[in-house]
Order: C-alpha cells, then structure tokens, then sequence
C-alpha cells in the first residue's frame, strides 16, 4: 500500500466523509495527503489529534483484510461505473487457485423472514447461475441473504457477502459460519465500505444495498413485502442500469407483494434460470 493510498483509509475512518465530499476533497486539494494535511474543520483536527494511521493498518493486516480503493487497477469494472462508487473498500477473502469471477455477477436478494418457497427457489436459481458461472453478490443478512450465499458455496460457486457494518462484525451474529466459509475459508469474499468497528444501521444498509447492485449485471429479488429493502436494491439496479428481475409467488403471501410490483413496474419475471440468461443476453 502506497504512502498516499494511507490517508484514503484514513479518511474513510471519519465521520462523514462519502464518496462525494472525498472527491471534492481530491479535486481541490489534488491528493489525499494534501486534504489530511489541510485544516478542514475543528472535529477533523480533533479526529487527527486521536486517530493513529499506523495502529489502524497495523489492525487492518491483524485482521487479514485488505483495502482497495478507487484508483486501483483492480478495483471492481462494475461497481466503478455507478455514480457514487465507494472511494475504498475493505475486503476480507481468502486467496485460492480459482478466482472471483467479477465480470459475470448477479445479486440475489429478498426478505429475512423467507418461506420455505422462497428457499427452495433461491437454492435452485442460484445452483443454476452457479452451473453458468455466476458469482453471486448478496448482503449476508438473515432469509434469502444467507440462504443465497450458502447454496452458492453448496454449489461450489463463489459469493460476495456486502455488509451495512465494519468489516470485522459480524450480523447478524447467527451468520458466524457462513461469515468464516466467505471470508475465510475461500469461499469468495467479504466487502465493506465502512471502517472497523462501524456497527449497523438502517442509513449504513441502505448505502450498502447500492454497492450490491452496482457490484452487480442485474439484481434478482425473491419474496419481500411491498416495503423490503430489497426493493431499495432493486431500484438502484435501475438507476443503475443494471437489469432488475423478480420471482413471482403466491397472491396470498405477503412476501409476493413486493416482486410482484417491480413485475408491474417493468421486472423480467423469472420462473427459471434461463428466464435471467435471455435477458443478459448469454447464451444457456
């Protein structure tokens, strides 16, 4: 990590510094160093005053996560044509012989409280977009979150678990195994836009749910009430460019009220896997 590539994950340490106020930071001050040296405000002096760069990355290397940041080579074609990709993103993921597919990636979202329909579509989508190369992208929260992810490893796939949260915790605390199978174990990867320590919070997993999609060609929902934060993916895909698909279910579940209004709204109706293969133009 270069010296300047320090104070990126510097500033992403500090309250308030999005994607947007650290861009107007490098247009006006032309490097990350320049803008930590400069006398922004009185709390950023104070932050200064408290923050030990060399204890963080000293943690950072503890903890086996690594950092990417914007202007890196390698960091994600897709995410960085959103308008507000993150400036820096903390990865955790154990480096194996076979990497991450990041050119050929769907998301797969939906409720936490999933039924047992929900789990068995979401299982079988997400083996049949493993069998075609998918690495599949969700936010490793409870229902089809995890189950999501697990039917990925299940199928020898890879995943990308996105979080609300620092990096090092781990919610919901239930999710403690499936965390290590990703983040540990080679499974695929852990990435966060927030700092260590960060606790979750409904703003932070709304900020999150944009990385999903953006990371993403298209973002699949499966059950979710007509209020699931699935739905807030779903619409970033959109603004995103990203396709938008949605499974349909029984009129008489609650959690089929959601999919079936983005159907309303223009989503391809997926009944199988080929339905999302057709739309992304790749061939079955």
């Amino acid at each position: 990590m270069t010296q300047e590539q320090h104070y990126w994950v510097a500033f992403s340490v500090f309250p308030g510094i999005g994607p947007v106020r650290f861009q107007r930071l490098l247009d006006t001050f032309g490097t990350a160093k320049a803008a930590w040296e400069a006398p922004l405000s009185d709390k950023f002096i104070h932050f200064k005053k408290t923050f030990n760069i060399d204890e963080y990355l000293e943690k950072l290397g503890h903890l086996h996560v690594s950092v990417l940041t914007l202007s890196d080579p390698k960091y994600p074609k897709l995410l960085k044509e959103i308008s507000d990709p993150p400036f820096l993103l903390y990865i955790r993921g154990k480096n194996t012989g076979e990497p991450i597919n990041l050119d050929k990636t769907i998301a797969v979202v939906g409720t936490r409280n999933i039924t047992p329909y929900g789990q068995e579509v979401t299982r079988k989508l997400v083996t049949g977009l493993v069998a075609h190369g998918f690495t599949i992208v969700s936010g490793m929260a409870y229902g089809v979150d995890a189950v999501a992810h697990q039917a990925a490893i299940d199928a020898g796939g890879k995943t990308i678990a996105v979080l609300g949260c620092g990096i090092d915790i781990i919610a919901p605390p239930s999710n403690a195994t499936l965390y290590r199978a990703i983040g540990e174990e080679g499974h695929g990867a852990i990435v966060s836009e927030m700092p260590l320590t960060q606790r979750p919070g409904k703003g932070l997993f709304v900020a999150r749910n944009r990385i999903i999609s953006g990371l993403s060609m298209g973002v699949v929902v499966i059950e979710g009430t007509d209020s699931s934060g699935a739905l807030i993916t779903a619409r970033n895909a959109g603004e995103q460019g990203r396709e938008v698909f949605a499974v349909p279910g029984p009129i008489t579940s609650l959690y089929s009220k959601g999919p079936a209004r983005l159907i309303k709204q223009g989503a391809k109706l997926v009944e199988r896997v080929e339905d999302i293969l057709e739309e992304l133009g790749i061939n079955s």
